[in-house]
């Protein structure tokens, strides 16, 4: 089951724009290593919990991980081969609105090259650029 809202106040909601930069969850809060966005998009509930899965599976459940971002955007579509008009289509999945700067995820209490090695993993199932990160200190 992926990641989504427990209850929203309403089922659809409109785009928007994603224009900006992230100015909050730009900065490691958890871990000492983090994976930062450095496009903006939407990634899908489906797409954090694959990436979630390849930091867990590479660093065989050692250390910790911090999701810093939540799927909380209804994303709607209209059926296939179906005429325009008749209203807006039902939510498909949820997706988490990222703009570049904005950390993803985070991890701890392991050695620099197996999060370098796990992050790049992770990377690959994210569909923009991302760099890792390290906390100042270390």
């Amino acid at each position: 089951m992926p990641m989504m809202p427990a209850r929203v106040k309403f089922r659809k909601q409109q785009r928007g724009w994603m224009k900006g930069i992230a100015t909050r969850g730009s900065s490691l809060a958890f871990g000492e290593f983090g994976l930062k966005a450095l496009d903006r998009g939407y990634l899908t509930a489906i797409q954090i919990e694959a990436a979630r899965v390849a930091l867990t599976r590479h660093v065989k459940r050692g250390g910790k991980i911090w999701l810093r971002c939540f799927p909380d955007k209804a994303y709607t579509k209209k059926p296939a081969e179906v005429r325009m008009g008749k209203g807006k289509g039902a939510p498909e999945y949820y997706v988490a609105v990222v703009k570049p700067g904005r950390i993803i995820f985070e991890m701890g209490g392991i050695p620099e090259s197996l999060a370098k090695s796990a992050m790049r993993l992770c990377a690959h199932k994210i569909p923009f650029r991302t760099k890792f990160v390290t906390r100042v200190g270390h």
